[in-house]
């Protein structure tokens, strides 16, 4: 699927939702799941339904708790089994007749950030979501209290824009935008003998970028082509502003163990694929806060919904090079076992570019850091990721014609 379609996916959101009260359901709304998610600086609370319900939300202190009050609901879930984030358990049942209550214990005084439902896409389910962010005591004591407007929320009416608020023109060519990390103020890892990772990543980003121009069958573009600090969220603003069809993040790190050595390929994961590979994104990612999209012309429900709908895809995609990566460079190269990983690294979250972060090697390696400062090794490189780079847009080309 190309790149386009990735932003064509936002008029999925089509769904027209009735309203509905918990008086006038023809029968009672069966939750099938409900689960959490610890996202930092949120937690989210979603419920799995069979149909649409309206809902109203509030909070109570001493002690901390959010209430969520339900049509009478039939309960065909387990319990989340331990804390998450902001919630320490839940618990729920009847609190009058027609009416469910489930009360999210708090670790803390926390905000109701969002709280909507969600039409199905297809065959699926509806999801009643719920975002908690941390708020401090004062704040939670000022909002906190059964509200007098007793109205309930309905599920939002979702209708299809003329275009997708995010529409971009297709480019005449693909555009690739190549990211040197680190820079400046921020030199990266330091290798054995001194030489810092910003300038390695630099080197590297121009003779990638020269490799794909050579032909003419590409747009390519820097984040830096020069020792300055961009900070993380920045290079995913540079890479939309060109309306980048592929990014692609250079970096070559340092382990404690001076003998692991190997180039690697990471795309987003929320939940890393192990403990290096959190380690490894945490300290990416303490350069800079990533803050998210700025869709602040649209509502909570469809900001929310277009998103994910084009994150999910974009992964797809980001996953679909990064084989096409790995296959290639393992002809000539190093790499480490299991070489396609999953990290949550900031420059990877743009929600419309499919995106990977290349660890070229680790510069504490001796072996690697010499070859890293190889400008033949370097070549190497540069043209086998040109042929993944090649492979890539070949596959989606072919998968845009009729």
């Amino acid at each position: 699927m190309s790149t386009g379609l990735v932003r064509c996916i936002l008029l999925a959101v089509v769904l027209a939702v009735a309203s509905l009260t918990p008086a006038l359901a023809a029968a009672k709304p069966v939750v099938s799941d409900v689960r959490a998610g610890d996202h930092g600086e949120t937690t989210r609370f979603v419920l799995d339904l069979d149909q649409a319900i309206t809902f109203r939300v509030f909070t109570l202190a001493n002690p901390y708790r959010v209430v969520i009050d339900l049509p009478d609901l039939e309960w065909a879930a387990e319990g989340l089994g331990k804390p998450v984030g902001f919630i320490k358990g839940y618990r729920h049942g009847l609190f009058k007749p027609g009416t469910a209550r489930i009360v999210l214990d708090l670790a803390g005084p926390a905000a109701v950030k969002e709280a909507f439902v969600i039409p199905p896409q297809g065959e699926g389910v509806w999801r009643f979501v719920l975002d908690l962010q941390s708020v401090g005591q004062a704040l939670f004591m000022q909002k906190q209290g059964v509200p007098g407007d007793a109205a309930w929320r309905q599920p939002a009416a979702l209708t299809t824009p003329a275009a997708p608020p995010d529409s971009r023109p297709v480019n005449e060519k693909p555009v690739i935008v190549i990211d040197a990390g680190h820079g400046g103020i921020d030199p990266g890892a330091i290798g054995v003998s001194g030489v810092y990772e910003k300038r390695l990543t630099l080197r590297m980003a121009k003779q990638l970028r020269d490799e794909l121009e050579k032909g003419g069958r590409f747009k390519v573009a820097l984040t830096r082509d020069g020792d300055i600090f961009i900070p993380l969220r920045e290079r995913i603003a540079i890479a939309r502003a060109v309306n980048a069809d592929l990014f692609i993040s250079l970096h070559a790190d340092s382990m404690p163990d001076r003998q692991t050595r190997g180039a690697s390929v990471y795309t987003l994961s929320e939940k890393s694929s192990d403990a290096e590979a959190a380690a490894l994104a945490d300290r990416e990612n303490k350069a800079d806060l990533i803050g998210g999209m700025d869709l602040s012309q649209e509502s909570a429900e469809v900001t929310s919904i277009l998103i994910d709908l084009a994150q999910r895809e974009t992964m797809n995609l980001s996953a679909s090079f990064a084989a096409d990566a790995v296959r290639e460079l393992k002809r000539r190269t190093r790499l480490l076992p299991n070489t396609h990983r999953f990290a949550g690294f900031a420059v990877l979250k743009a929600p419309d570019v499919p995106s990977v972060l290349i660890e070229l090697g680790f510069l504490t390696n001796p072996q690697d850091e010499r070859l890293l400062r190889d400008p033949e090794h370097r070549a190497r490189l540069a043209h086998d990721l040109g042929l993944a780079v090649e492979r890539y847009f070949q596959r989606q080309h072919r998968a845009q014609r009729p």
